[in-house]
């Protein structure tokens, strides 16, 4: 702490200690006077007394009396009482002045008053940086520093820094870490920028530029123009010009998205174009093609396997925990591997430095709790905790889409189940479940070349979709009730010990080592009695129980050399072992699949961003792994590029191989819904994934808007399904049943268009995506078919607008239905004992569509702000599913007595929610 005071004491000329100057003058100098006058003399005699920048609209505050005695007060006090009886509000800005606010969205107003005051004669002037002291002494070297919160101490990343007037820049790291090149002298101004925060600037001088550079940011005010950025990082989401399908997020920015009533750093990235959000039923990223299980997800280091909570509708990552996310779409870096089609890296917060910091989010359906604590000089703790529960509205919500409209299926022996043939109805159900997941880290400054941190996440669901089985009339004679048990439990717990080392300016490393668990149990039985043509009851039970469990646990180092401002190299090495056991058993005595393997993988990558110009990058890089069950070593190829045509517009491509060598696969259920499970590629019926991807886009950007479009092309092989199979059957004959693993390939192709509106009173972005994903497994045909995850055509409209301390925010999205595969027709089958069993025909694979998706989700925030003008909570009002359109999940069917009984398990319908955030120190 000594070290940082000293530091900060160094840099004294940069404008956060202007701030902090005017913040102790109003708490430190004390106040005993009768005041009986316009608010405005009020001020003017503060201002003149005490030499402060005191900064109002005088006709407005003229109008507003105040009769106070102070006794003995501070200023701080003085003026916070002042403006809270005259509903007013004070914020005090990176540069010294204090605004007097009547509303937040006034201080850029102000800003512009200030700066006429400023010319005007007499008018007390704002601290501007000093002239250079001495003629520069030192030309063209580089310098190295650090982008922090002012307030908690917290790094920065992604914060634009630049050489003022010259186009030297760079951008912060995860750790806030910078480094520029080529800086033309030690008399330039180094300023940093970063959104929702007030810019900080600092002269070199022949000192300074030997030492780190401390940039420390102030929040700026919740309001429309707080800031001006420096770079083009200022909206919701941002993407990175030089890298091709990257997204950042910002968990502070959330609050500005529409949600369903918790900020939610997965679901963000779903209302964006070549991610699919109409997937309610998982957080998981359906990139370009992909499924969640080719998505790579790493929190802080460690991989998570399970990504969502209650079936969905909020990610298994708690934002009060997290700093920044990144999603790269495909062709992503060599640093990155084990994943066919895209990555999600999200690092946690590292915690107030400064003082103890708490929060809580409360809503109808979960409460959310954090704490941030200093331990002492060196270190800090960060706690966060979540649970959901099933409130009134919860269970009123859950309790109107339970009811059921069943009918009968066909005649014995065949029939179908089309329109106008009485086949199969429809009967409705809702999930009903609860979860919770917990957060830890911890950091250890040891110096500031070594920094060590220990990051722990455990998270565990509860799913509970039994039910009675509603019976048709015409069949309730013969069938009694039918109780369906649907009950699974799953989590993930993850862990990790990361160590930061600073070799030099130019040389850093993290060092991991990591574990990572996940289980998913499921029983799904189906059990009642029947009455034959005797009138003889008889009871059944069949169904399945799938156990699955995966353990992971890995050490990897990543190395980064920034050579120059036109060459970096980044290298490293990894050793992981994995083991998977995945048991199906069906009707508790049919084992159908057991599988337990391990597996050792090892490897390491090298990648180099080399820029031959200043509008030419490359990035060229190789991953070999070596895979234990197989005995073989894979090379995967990576190469990105970026041509900048001018400052608005950039040309981007980018190609690699990627392969995935633990698979979730999909067991095909006809019946109940496809269902997946984790497990290694074994050489034999699971081979290693291998993908191929081809991408290209260009994208125009200025201040206040973004437009971008892009193209994909992938190949994929070694997919592996599991199946259940009939063979040598017809009607009335015997059939012989059989179950394995069949595999396959794939390919994926799209263009995706944004067009975004960064800035201003209304923001907002609309995403159109024209997609196609299609397997080919031998088991179903020589033809390509349309996979389970594709959908041809999505739009989403994202709409935000800011009045004052409202954010409104409305989002449509729609998107042409999921393929299926539909049973035709019920027949019997004779075994060899002589028994009789009822099965039914197929459609072609993925051959029918589910209706198409729509939906509508309205909120409003109102921010809580304290007299000083920061920000301590907001409440929040979400309406999900505004017009309560049904939106099929996925279609159940029961066979009982030659009949089949559709069931359309749906989506949420009108979902509303309230949630109270609150925070303080």
């Amino acid at each position: 702490m000594k070290k940082l005071i000293l530091l900060l004491m160094i840099l004294g000329f940069s404008s956060l200690v202007y701030a902090q100057q005017t913040q102790k003058i109003l708490k430190k100098n004390r106040i005993s006077k009768f005041f009986t006058c316009p608010l405005d003399m009020f001020l003017d005699t503060l201002a003149a007394d005490y030499h402060l920048n005191i900064v109002f609209e005088r006709d407005s505050l003229h109008k507003m009396d105040i009769v106070e005695h102070f006794f003995d007060e501070s200023l701080q006090d003085a003026i916070s009482q002042v403006c809270s009886k005259n509903s007013l509000h004070y914020w005090i800005e990176a540069g010294g002045a204090i605004y007097i606010l009547q509303n937040t969205d006034d201080l850029d107003r102000l800003r512009k008053l200030n700066r006429l005051n400023n010319m005007a004669s007499g008018a007390i002037q704002a601290v501007q940086l000093p002239a250079p002291k001495a003629p520069p002494a030192h030309f063209m070297f580089s310098i190295s520093g650090r982008v922090i919160n002012q307030e908690t101490g917290e790094p920065l990343p992604s914060a634009t820094v630049r050489v003022r007037n010259t186009d030297i820049t760079a951008t912060s790291r995860n750790d806030g870490n910078f480094i520029l090149f080529n800086v033309p002298s030690d008399t330039c101004v180094v300023e940093a920028s970063y959104s929702g925060f007030q810019p900080d600037r600092v002269r070199l001088d022949a000192k300074k530029i030997k030492e780190e550079v401390l940039l420390g940011l102030l929040p700026a005010l919740n309001t429309l123009n707080e800031v001006t950025i420096t770079g083009k990082k200022s909206g919701v989401m941002n993407t990175d010009v030089k890298k091709v399908g990257v997204l950042q997020l910002s968990p502070a920015n959330l609050d500005k998205l529409p949600s369903l009533g918790e900020k939610d750093v997965l679901r963000a990235f779903q209302l964006m174009p070549g991610v699919s959000g109409t997937n309610e039923s998982s957080s998981g990223a359906y990139v370009r093609g992909g499924t969640p299980d080719q998505n790579l997800v790493v929190f802080d280091g460690f991989t998570i396997y399970q990504v969502d909570h209650l079936y969905g509708f909020f990610s298994a990552f708690n934002s009060n925990a997290v700093k920044d996310v990144q999603l790269y779409k495909g062709g992503f870096s060599s640093r990155y591997g084990g994943r066919l089609s895209s990555v999600t890296e999200i690092n946690g917060k590292d915690g107030n430095k400064n003082e103890s910091s708490f929060g809580v989010d409360l809503s109808l359906l979960s409460l959310n709790a954090f704490a941030e604590i200093p331990v002492n000089d060196k270190s800090t703790l960060v706690l966060a905790i979540r649970r959901s529960y099933q409130g009134p509205l919860y269970d009123k919500i859950f309790n109107q889409f339970n009811t059921s409209a069943v009918s009968s299926g066909g005649p014995p022996g065949g029939g179908g189940g089309g329109p106008g043939r009485g086949g199969f109805g429809a009967e409705q159900t809702t999930p009903a479940s609860h979860f919770y997941d917990a957060d830890i880290r911890y950091t250890y400054h040891i110096d500031k070349e070594n920094v060590l941190t220990w990051s722990f996440y455990n998270g565990n669901d509860k799913t509970d979709n039994s039910r009675a089985l509603q019976i048709p009339s015409s069949l309730s004679s013969s069938t009694g009730g039918i109780n369906i048990t649907d009950y699974t439990k799953y989590g993930n717990t993850g862990t990790s010990v990361k160590w930061f080392h600073k070799l030099n300016k130019k040389v850093y490393s993290n060092t991991y080592l990591t574990y990572s668990s996940y289980f998913n149990d499921r029983n799904r039985t189906t059990s009642g009695t029947t009455t034959d043509s005797n009138g003889d009851s008889q009871s059944f039970s069949n169904g399945t129980v799938e156990q699955n469990n995966l353990k992971d646990a890995g050490v990897k180092s990543e190395w980064a050399w920034e050579m120059s401002d036109r060459l970096k190299l980044e290298f490293g090495g990894f050793a992981t072992h994995q083991q998977t056991q995945y048991n199906y058993t069906q009707n508790d005595t049919d084992k159908l699949v057991n599988q337990h393997n391990n597996a050792f993988l090892g490897g390491g990558y090298a990648e180099l961003g080399y820029d031959p110009t200043s509008k030419l990058h490359l990035q060229p890089g190789l991953r070999t792994t070596y895979y234990g069950p197989t005995g073989k070593v894979y090379l995967e190829p990576r190469l990105s590029a970026s041509y900048v045509l001018s400052e608005n517009y950039t040309l981007k491509a980018a190609t690699g191989q990627f392969n995935q060598f633990i698979n979730q696969v999909t067991r095909e259920d006809i019946l109940n819904g496809n269902r997946n499970f984790w497990v290694l590629s074994n050489n034999t019926s699971i081979p290693v994934g291998s993908a191929r991807h081809y991408m290209a886009g260009v994208s125009y950007e200025n201040d206040l808007f973004l437009i971008d479009v892009e193209g994909y092309y992938k190949t994929l092989s070694g997919l592996t399904q599991y199946t259940v199979r009939q063979t040598g059957f017809s009607p009335g004959s015997s059939a012989t049943m059989v179950q394995d693993f069949y595999n396959g390939t794939g390919r994926a192709k799209g263009v995706e268009l944004l067009i975004q509106k960064k800035m201003g009173r209304y923001t907002g972005w609309l995403s159109y995506t024209l997609g196609s994903a299609e397997n080919k497994y031998a088991v179903f045909g020589n033809n390509y078919y349309a996979a389970d995850q594709d959908v041809r055509h999505e739009f989403k409209i994202i709409n935000m607008y800011h009045y004052y301390r409202w954010n409104f925010s409305a989002v449509w999205l729609f998107s042409t239905g999921h393929p299926y595969t539909a049973p035709l027709s019920s027949y019997t089958i004779s075994s060899l004992d002589g028994g009789t069993t009822t099965a039914f025909n197929v459609g072609a694979k993925n051959a029918s569509r589910l209706p198409d998706y729509h939906r509508l989700d309205l909120s409003a925030t109102y921010d809580l702000i304290k007299i000083s003008g920061n920000k301590i909570g907001s409440i929040g009002l979400s309406l999900f599913n505004v017009y309560n359109h049904t939106n099929i999940w996925y279609k159940e069917y029961q066979l009982q007595n030659y009949q089949a009984i559709t069931t359309d398990v749906s989506y949420l319908g009108f979902t509303p929610n309230i949630t109270l955030s609150l925070r303080w120190k």
